[in-house]
């Protein structure tokens, strides 16, 4: 009977966690052109009290399908992403699309496995993931806590990009392109062609300072061509819906400025640790989380333009 009881509470349990899930808040999201809809991340570091959700995630409705932008940081944002989907629409969600491999992006992907969804990315995506995931997972649960990141499954793309890639959700077509290590080693932007809305991932950043996880060389060089994509809007990886291609004019005004500033310091025979404190600093009264990230991106600069 005990054995009895006990099963009947396992059941209780599985069957009080199972509604909960069904039950996830949806996350808040605006429409901001017709049929694509768009959470807007908070300007933070990822942690338990905001769940992740510090990355913009969105969604495109076509006439016959869906595509997901973006999972967001953790599977419970994931999971009101998708019950933000449900309540728009009951068409299949064909395609998650992940810009890149980093967490805040990516952590929310096993609230979409299911039948007929195809997880796309970047041919550097799997490697990435691959050669990241474990690290991404020990290092944020330090910050976010067991509740949720026990739930997180790095799930790679099974469709990938290695250049330009059209996809159809019915009457509505978005273009997917591939970058040169930039922002990092695997970006992608989806260019929605009916209302000519770019989802630039994290190839673009407005408010919270941009983050050089990848190339600064190779992120200054992709500009001209990002500038040059014919959208009306975009939606940065992190910041607010600008127009475009106006909404580069910060970003890049950050990276010439760092790379300028780390190119004196070298050539003036100062060390990296010079960098660190005093590259950019010109740059701090403009951006969000400037001591969070800008002494990185120093680094990450000078060993990149060291022997140049």
């Amino acid at each position: 009977m005990a054995h009895g009881v006990s099963v009947i509470a396992l059941f209780l349990m599985l069957g009080a966690s199972t509604i909960a899930r069904a039950q996830e808040p949806e996350l808040p999201v605006s429409e901001v052109a017709p049929g694509i809809f768009v959470h807007i991340g908070a300007t933070s570091l990822m942690t338990r009290d905001n769940d992740g959700a510090i990355a913009n995630v969105g969604f495109i409705v076509g006439d016959a399908a869906v595509a997901v932008i973006d999972t967001g940081g953790s599977v419970r944002e994931g999971r009101q992403l998708m019950a933000s989907v449900r309540s728009h629409t009951d068409k299949p969600i064909r395609y998650v699309i992940n810009t890149h491999a980093h967490p805040d992006h990516s952590f929310g992907n096993a609230a979409f496995v299911g039948d007929g969804t195809s997880f796309v990315g970047h041919k550097n995506l799997p490697r990435a993931l691959a050669m990241r995931g474990q690290f991404y997972l020990d290092g944020f649960r330090r910050t976010m806590g067991d509740t949720l990141i026990d739930e997180v499954r790095i799930i790679p793309p099974t469709v990938l990009v290695a250049d330009t890639l059209k996809l159809d959700l019915g009457g509505r077509i978005l273009m997917l392109k591939a970058w040169p290590p930039a922002h990092s080693d695997n970006d992608l932007t989806v260019l929605d062609e009916r209302t000519s809305t770019l989802f630039a991932g994290d190839m673009v950043f407005l408010s919270h300072i941009p983050v050089v996880d990848g190339s600064l060389k190779g992120w200054l060089r992709a500009l001209d061509d990002l500038a040059a994509i014919p959208a009306q809007r975009v939606v940065p990886g992190h910041g607010a819906v600008s127009e475009w291609p106006a909404a580069l004019a910060g970003e890049r005004r950050y990276l010439d400025t760092l790379a300028a500033d780390v190119r004196a310091l070298i050539a003036s025979g100062k060390p990296i640790t010079a960098a660190a404190e005093h590259a950019a600093e010109s740059e701090r009264p403009r951006w969000e989380l400037f001591d969070d990230y800008n002494a990185r991106n120093a680094t990450a600069a000078f060993s990149e333009m060291e022997w140049e």
